[in-house]
């Protein structure tokens, strides 16, 4: 009896005991775990542990915060699943990814991961052939060792699961406290400004290289919320209107010239990643790679866009060009095709539908890419002709070729009856450009750059000389044709050169440093130009951003401007460039915050935005009630319709060789 109740005693005891080594080593999970993973994301986003290590030492607040965050989350999934290793090992695996996309990002575009990337799905594949390398692999390698390393360590750490009272109600906890910091509650509000917390909205890599990745990715939860302008409401609008009204010069429509009552044709073509290699300061080329884009900056107007972007994020520079409306009042890195626009929305296509044009939109890619489909649609395009509209497309390299856009241009505008709107993208010269695609290169560059640099280089550069000359074969046939006709051709964005801008600073066209905002116009400046087969005066524009190039054509056409590109042309005449952290006036000044002066148009600029984008379309009861509130049409991509049904498998097959 005795000797049963000592063993009983013993095995109490050691119960006791493992129970107590089991909460001991729960507690130091909960409390380190996160403060390693904070260190351990924050070394995987800013490349080094010297760099972590210098932030954290700087700022120990902050890293607090982050540590605070990813604990929070830590809790949660412990609470989710049940079990400790496995939830340590989930969680880092989603920190830690979420850190080296933000890595690779930052280098090829910079810009960091935003929580909105996440409604990318099928668009954010197209970052994975990008990442490549023997350093890249061996980042993603040591990652995966470690969260492989954490699961494994199930075998020898004990198992200790939390009564299912307990576990519900620290899951809320979590998600409470993640909550208020996401939502910005008073009291994290408090917990942010003890710690020196300083949002950067308007340059989002200062602002996670300052807070911290899980900082300020949370920050950003909030910024996706498109809040209304202080002042905002109909009598502000109303003020907006007159304005407008009071500035507008044309009343009505006119023709391109007393001898020709017809309406031109209006052909818009955004070249992918179209750019002069040429600007580049310590390089050489063989030949003119751009001949046409040279001799069309000398005899007509022409001069430089400035993007939104670099090396990617094309739909945004479409949604400017398209809608007349910034990037810059909207979140950075946000994508509205994806986002925001999800009712008809008044555009350029919705207008020259309105004069009677027939508006098409031409893309030589697939068209649920950034859900191009559905935003045509609401833009009041009549018809969209996308990858799979093409008829045994020609290709080079991997993607359809400036030559075939060109050609299927051609034939819908000669096909039409009446004068046509075109907007057509091109896919041709995509990056990445390591890919020898094209066989021998036509076109050899010399410089000081390593055989990878200028091996990039000359690939790059082969795609523009194609997209010169598919400007020239447009140029060739519509000099021959009685129609009128204009075209103005542009780059979306400067091409991703390298990993982490390597050939341009190879090359001489910046420093290694942080970017001046010399530098910062330079990398968003892409050139355009204007050909037309009927005389428009000439111009040369040194800086004009991608949202008033609509009003500004409309201008050069004399063409009677609907409200809101008459307020992006007045615009334009005061502050020509527009980006959220450069803003260049009329003598060219930059400046990395909008100046006081230009402080009450840029908010009337916000309001007009904001009411057609998110608001009442106030300005509807204004000005241009039947353009602002013009329906999606009805029969939209009919034409396409028939051979949609009877092609349907041949374009699956096609989709899957890409």
């Amino acid at each position: 009896m005795h000797s049963a109740f000592l063993l009983r005693r013993r095995i109490m005891y050691r119960l006791t005991k493992t129970r107590k080594r089991t909460v001991a080593v729960t507690a130091s999970t909960l409390l380190l775990f996160p403060v390693l993973l904070a260190f351990g994301v924050e070394t995987i986003g800013r490349g080094t542990f010297t760099d972590a290590w210098m932030w954290i030492g700087a700022n120990p607040a902050l890293f607090a915060i982050n540590a605070l965050l990813y604990s929070f989350v830590f809790l949660f999934l412990y609470c989710l699943l049940g079990s400790l290793v496995p939830s340590a090992g989930v969680t880092a695996l989603l920190m830690f990814t979420a850190a080296l996309i933000s890595y690779f990002k930052t280098k090829m575009i910079g810009e960091p991961f935003f929580p909105w990337d996440i409604l990318l799905k099928k668009e954010g594949t197209n970052i994975i052939p990008l990442v490549s390398g023997s350093a890249v692999l061996t980042r993603v390698a040591i990652v995966a060792a470690i969260v492989l390393g954490l699961f494994l360590l199930r075998l020898i750490v004990p198992r200790f699961r939390l009564p299912i009272l307990t576990r519900l109600g620290l899951g809320v906890l979590a998600v409470v406290c993640l909550y208020g910091m996401a939502g910005r509650s008073p009291a994290a509000e408090r917990l942010f400004d003890r710690a020196g917390v300083s949002e950067i909205v308007w340059n989002q890599q200062e602002n996670y290289g300052n807070n911290g990745f899980g900082l300020a990715f949370t920050l950003n939860i909030q910024n996706a919320i498109i809040k209304k302008p202080p002042g905002y409401g109909e009598a502000s609008i109303a003020t907006v209107a007159q304005y407008i009204t009071d500035k507008q010069s044309v009343p009505a429509f006119k023709t391109v010239s007393a001898e020709d009552s017809r309406q031109p044709n209006v052909i818009f073509i955004m070249n992918e990643a179209f750019w002069d290699p040429t600007l580049l300061p310590d390089v050489s080329f063989s030949e003119d790679p751009i001949p046409t884009v040279h001799r069309l900056q000398q005899e007509s107007t022409s001069g430089y866009l400035l993007s939104p972007q670099f090396g990617g994020g094309t739909s945004n520079v479409e949604f400017e060009v398209l809608t007349g409306n910034s990037m810059s009042f909207l979140p950075s890195g946000s994508v509205p095709y994806q986002q925001y626009v999800n009712q008809p929305v008044p555009s350029l296509a919705s207008y020259f539908e309105s004069k009677g044009y027939k508006s098409m939109g031409i893309h030589s890619y697939d068209g649920w890419f950034w859900n191009r489909d559905n935003v045509y649609k609401n833009f009041g395009f009549e018809s969209f002709k996308s990858k799979d509209k093409f008829d045994n497309p020609e290709y080079k390299g991997n993607f359809i070729s400036d030559d075939e856009v060109s050609r299927s241009i051609i034939s819908a505008v000669e096909e039409s009856e009446r004068p046509m709107f075109i907007y057509a993208v091109t896919m041709q010269n995509h990056g990445a450009y390591d890919d020898s695609r094209y066989g021998e290169n036509a076109i050899r560059v010399d410089g000081n750059l390593t055989p990878e640099a200028a091996g990039i280089l000359e690939t790059y550069t082969h795609g523009a000389r194609d997209a010169d000359q598919s400007l020239q074969l447009l140029i060739d046939h519509f000099e021959q044709s009685d129609q009128p006709t204009v075209i103005v051709f542009y780059g979306d964005h400067l091409p991703m050169l390298g990993f982490d801008y390597d050939v341009y600073k190879q090359a001489g066209f910046i420093g290694k440093g942080t970017w001046s905002l010399e530098e910062l116009k330079k990398m968003r400046s892409v050139p355009f130009v204007v050909w037309s087969n009927f005389d428009l005066p000439q111009e040369q524009v040194p800086t004009i951003s991608n949202s008033f190039l609509g009003g500004y054509i409309l201008d050069k056409l004399d063409m009677e401007l609907p409200a809101n590109f008459a307020f992006t042309l007045d615009l334009f005449k005061q502050y020509p460039g527009l980006l959220s952290n450069l803003v260049v006036d009329a003598e060219q000044n930059m400046y990395a915050t909008a100046p006081e002066a230009a402080k009450p148009a840029l908010d009337q600029y916000r309001e007009l935005q904001y009411d057609l984008l998110f608001g009442n379309r106030y300005l509807a009861h204004f000005l241009d009630a039947d353009y602002l509130t013009k329906s999606a049409l009805d029969d939209y991509n009919m034409e396409f319709e028939p051979q949609i049904a009877s092609e349907a498998p041949a374009a699956e097959d096609e989709d899957d060789s890409i």
